[in-house]
């Protein structure tokens, strides 16, 4: 890909996993990153500007929207607008519904759908203004079919599919793409937390999944720096790119999808 020393990005959820891939990612093209967080971003950062990046941080909680408010005033004020936004935090809840508390829907709804769209509202206002910028929201295979216990998890990642099909609509003759990526299993710090709490082991992912693996975070990242690069995916505008090793695409039962695979040399 190109390198990009000119142009600014903003990844959110970038103390860990997707995020911190894609702003690692995003640098080593050329981007000044600022990375957003509730957690310390200082290591991050510091690791980031060892290998030559030009990397800020902010720690906040991107479903206030006070919060979103002072970034998009300190961003217009040194930049004018961003490049590219990642909405990529998000948190898990593993329950059954009728388990599940008003309080971890809310939580679950602010984090993973209300905050992109303060973030879209305010700093994508900013690309409006200037006629030019890419959205990028981290929604989920949840985001494009029903798993269970996880109700509130999969109907913040089918909403946030839908604003950015909305916005896309709404903005892509303005000069502001919106995408958004939807990674499988993926091997980070949630799925760790997630695993840990019994919900499942990793041949109930591996054995699912076509190409027989869990994503990597730089998997993920790949696809955000193609959907955020106009050079490349310039005339793409409101898709919702499955990276999922197929998972979506095959409706085979276990024992079919397991006795296709490549066999290694005995």
């Amino acid at each position: 890909m190109e390198q990009h020393e000119s142009k600014t990005a903003a990844v959110t959820g970038a103390a860990q996993g997707v995020g911190l891939a894609a702003a690692a990612l995003l640098s080593r093209l050329g981007y000044r990153v600022i990375l957003l967080d509730i957690q310390p971003l200082d290591a991050q950062v510091d690791k980031l500007r060892q290998h030559g990046a030009q990397a800020t941080s902010l720690c906040g909680d991107v479903s206030s929207e006070s919060f979103v408010q002072d970034l998009a005033l300190q961003i217009g004020r040194e930049h004018a607008a961003l490049d590219v936004l990642v909405n990529n935090a998000g948190i898990s809840c593993i329950a059954r519904a009728e388990d599940t508390t008003a309080a971890q829907w809310r939580r679950v709804i602010d984090v993973n759908l209300f905050a992109p769209f303060l973030l879209c509202r305010h700093l994508g206002a900013q690309m409006l203004a200037r006629g030019v910028g890419s959205i990028i929201n981290v929604a989920s295979v949840a985001g494009l079919a029903g798993v269970s216990h996880r109700s509130a998890y999969n109907a913040s990642k089918h909403g946030l599919i839908g604003l950015t099909r909305t916005l896309a609509a709404e903005w892509g003759g303005r000069g502001v793409r919106v995408n958004a990526v939807c990674p499988g299993w993926i091997k980070t710090e949630m799925d760790a937390a997630d695993q840990g709490s019994g919900a499942y082991v990793d041949a109930d992912i591996v054995d699912r999944v076509p190409m027989a693996r869990f994503a990597s975070p730089e998997d993920v990242a790949q696809a955000i720096a193609f959907l955020a690069d106009g050079s490349h995916s310039g005339f793409i505008n409101g898709v919702s790119l499955p990276v999922d090793g197929g998972w979506i695409a095959d409706a085979s039962w276990e024992s079919l999808r397991v006795s296709t695979r490549r066999r290694e040399p005995g």
